[in-house]
């Protein structure tokens, strides 16, 4: 019996554009996605820098690029979240019948975008929804290092074939279910969270 779901954000509730940043900065000089910039992406998703450092870096590599455009390119990424969506969460936290918990890859840069985009008083709403709102910047780990699971798992007292995992990534869904966690990998523009009870 599912007892406990994890729900992933990015188009999970929010719509994300994951090309939307590379097209952007192909207009100040990026030609392909590197291993360095692979690295610098991921450290500073897992707060290993801060954002002054991570536009500094990406300004050392785009010279051309300003602080502004390289913000701009960056939070490109986020579009809406439908309000269908924020009234399905809270329904279910309503209900009382799960433990709801957030976990996502993000970064300090994509939160206040998503402040702006949502407003703050639906964030506040949404994250109000979840007894706890994990992100991989606080966290100092990320999606799909079986460590970040763990953790969840241990901190919350979950059992894995107690609890639901929903993510759009499938090597998040899979580094997750070798944990024994039950997985849904949503398929974006095909599902739609608001299924999630067809899933438990």
């Amino acid at each position: 019996m599912i007892k406990n779901i994890i729900f992933d954000f990015g188009d999970i509730f929010i719509n994300l554009d994951k090309q939307a940043p590379l097209i952007e900065m192909s207009k100040f000089g990026l030609t392909q996605m590197t291993p360095e910039l692979d690295t610098i992406f991921k450290n500073y998703e897992m707060g290993l820098m801060k954002s002054v450092d991570f536009i500094n870096v990406l300004q050392s590599i785009f010279s051309d690029a300003s602080r502004e455009q390289i913000i701009t390119a960056w939070n490109s990424i986020i579009l809406d979240f439908p309000e269908e969506r924020l009234t399905f969460i809270e329904q279910l936290k309503k209900e009382n019948k799960y433990r709801l918990f957030l976990l996502s890859n993000t970064n300090d840069l994509h939160i206040e975008k998503v402040k702006i985009s949502m407003g703050l008083e639906r964030f506040k709403r949404f994250k109000n929804c979840f007894e706890q709102f994990y992100l991989s910047q606080e966290m100092k780990m990320r999606k799909p290092n079986s460590n970040i699971y763990e953790f969840v798992l241990l901190e919350n007292k979950l059992i894995a074939n107690e609890t639901l995992f929903i993510d759009d990534t499938k090597e998040n869904t899979v580094s997750a279910s070798e944990l024994g966690i039950l997985c849904w990998n949503l398929l974006v523009g095909k599902e739609d969270v608001i299924e999630t009870l067809n899933h438990l």
